[in-house]
């Protein structure tokens, strides 16, 4: 068996235990949600979802994933809502005819952290594009996390348009962890080398060492997440009811107005911004 079957074959697994039975052997109303690491390590899930739950007694099952992995997941109707952080493939998803309903929710950004002695120079740079170039003419470690999520998608992003093509085996200075965010800052903690993360991650992260944030505020490093609906008319068993209460909760002025309050040593990690009219 191949490792992307044995991943999908793991992931069904997960979602399948989530299903369904209290421990007084009744059915619970559940819904089975595919979203992304930085929403699960940033904390926001579970400070957000146990106020969607009391109010409704929906259970929420979560596997978080990288959002390449999540949308695998909603393709083959793994889960009833999907929440993850890359428009284009989310938009992909929905011409393909397995999710609808798409809604923008919140949005943070990337920063570009290394090391404070900052080997390749790029602090106070403010250029994403520049930033990378600088990293690979220098030669200085950088760690990718290399697993399809969001972020390694908008990281690819940024390194086509910096024209650079980089490859784990064929430069060293360029190092794959194949991992989380949350495990791609360790590896580059350890390293004192540069990575790119969502700005949530990094707020809830500890394990800094001697990494800071040296590039910011660049509009290619804005991250807009995004919910939807797999789609019940392709995979009939998706919970629709279920799945579009907790859509509506989460856009709704309440989840809305939760989403904003939620913050890391008094720092806010995501900004709503549904609009009715907005999403696709």
């Amino acid at each position: 068996m191949t490792l992307a079957s044995l991943l999908r074959a793991g992931l069904a697994a997960l979602l399948l235990t989530a299903t369904f039975a209290s421990p007084g052997g009744a059915q619970e109303r559940s819904v089975r949600m595919l979203s992304t690491t930085s929403t699960e390590n940033s904390g926001l899930l579970s400070y957000l979802l146990p106020i969607f739950e009391s109010k409704t007694g929906i259970r929420v099952h979560v596997v978080a994933v990288g959002t390449g992995q999540a949308l695998r997941g909603a393709r083959n109707g793994d889960a009833d809502v999907l929440m993850v952080h890359d428009k284009a493939s989310e938009l992909k998803l929905i011409a393909d005819g397995h999710g609808i309903e798409r809604r923008e929710v919140m949005y943070n950004d990337f920063v570009i952290v290394g090391p404070r002695d900052d080997p390749a120079k790029i602090g106070g740079t403010n250029d994403a594009i520049s930033a990378l170039q600088m990293i690979k003419k220098s030669g200085a470690v950088f760690v990718s996390r290399g697993d399809d999520s969001g972020t390694h998608k908008a990281e690819r992003r940024l390194w086509r348009a910096a024209g650079i093509e980089p490859e784990g085996r064929s430069d060293p200075w360029y190092r794959e962890a194949g991992s989380g965010m949350g495990a791609t800052l360790n590896i580059a903690a350890g390293m004192n080398a540069y990575t790119l993360t969502d700005r949530g991650t990094w707020l809830s992260f500890r394990n800094r060492r001697d990494l800071e944030i040296l590039v910011e505020g660049d509009p290619p490093l804005f991250n807009q997440y995004g919910i939807m609906l797999v789609n019940p008319a392709k995979h009939p068993h998706v919970k629709a009811k279920e799945a579009r209460a907790l859509i509506d909760w989460i856009t709704s002025p309440e989840g809305q107005r939760a989403i904003g309050k939620f913050t890391v040593e008094g720092r806010v990690l995501f900004i709503p911004n549904f609009r009715a009219k907005g999403g696709s």
